[in-house]
């Protein structure tokens, strides 16, 4: 049974696998979490799809080893209703809601196209407004249901008046939840507690949430691109922005690891592993500084 987590630019679904076996355990110091590969706009033979590497090293640097799950549907263009991605990311998610309710622990990140996709799967619409907010470092407008929550609960004080007050978090979207459509769509408001809001300067939107009652996370941001991207000059590297990395990889691989799931054997395991492919530098011809590309 594959267990999934949702990141990146065009959203990713990461299963989580417990690697240890034998005795019971209360976390697993072991987590291996499977990331999502979305097509690319233009195919070629060996590169029908891809995982940017700074979502490997975003887990990595938390204690987590990757799992790719290719796309089976390649295609020319990413869309979160006509996709090979968005087909797969909906069966993951019914999986993981019900493997939920079956008290059988299964935590979901949704990052940028990832968060947008969630929408849609839990309100069951589109419901994204066109925003200009491509390529733009902004600070959090937290709401109060942040002071409470569990993204947020161990990110030090200071840390969360860096994030209220300076430009930490990097965005790469041009659609977003206006928190208007939110308010409007009593599932959302039903499932989703929002953490923090944006605007691009007309439009007020969405940028954090996490689930009333399931391990479920989203952020329009990108957490992963402050420690690991140097393409593009609006992307922020400063103390406080490696630490924004740092928490929120910390927080989600503590969430995988109460994940208790296992490979059938060391071999399946080691197969499985993204340690079988090779990130190619893909420099200033592309966004991120590093892809995985398969088949």
């Amino acid at each position: 049974m594959i267990y999934i987590h949702f990141v990146c630019v065009l959203a990713i679904v990461n299963a989580v696998f417990s690697a240890s076996q034998g005795a019971e355990i209360k976390t697993n110091d072991r987590p291996i979490i499977g990331v999502l590969a979305q097509e690319v706009y233009n195919p070629q033979p060996g590169r029908n799809s891809y995982i940017a590497a700074s979502y490997v090293k975003f887990l990595e640097s938390a204690g987590a080893r990757v799992v790719p799950v290719t796309v089976l549907f390649p295609g020319g263009g990413v869309s979160i209703e006509r996709s090979g991605y968005s087909r797969a990311a909906s069966l993951f998610y019914r999986l993981a809601l019900e493997a939920n309710l079956r008290g059988d622990y299964f935590p979901i990140l949704g990052i940028c196209l990832g968060f947008e996709q969630l929408t849609l799967l839990t309100s069951g619409q589109n419901l994204l407004s066109h925003t200009n907010t491509s390529g733009v470092a902004l600070p959090l407008n937290f709401t109060d249901e942040s002071r409470h929550s569990r993204l947020f609960k161990d990110f030090p004080g200071d840390l969360m008046k860096s994030l209220a007050s300076e430009s930490l978090t990097e965005n790469s979207h041009q659609w977003s939840l206006t928190t208007a459509n939110f308010t409007k769509c009593e599932r959302l408001k039903k499932f989703y507690r929002v953490l923090s809001t944006n605007t691009d300067g007309q439009n007020e939107f969405v940028s954090t949430v996490e689930a009333y009652e399931f391990p479920i996370y989203g952020t329009q941001w990108h957490p992963e691109k402050n420690a690991f991207e140097f393409t593009r000059p609006y992307i922020p590297h400063t103390s406080s922005a490696i630490k924004t990395t740092s928490y929120t990889a910390q927080f989600f691989v503590n969430e995988a690891r109460k994940n208790r799931h296992t490979f059938g054997s060391t071999e399946e395991e080691q197969k499985a592993l993204i340690y079988n492919y090779n990130p190619v530098y893909t420099g200033t011809e592309s966004s991120f500084e590093q892809k995985y590309y398969f088949d």
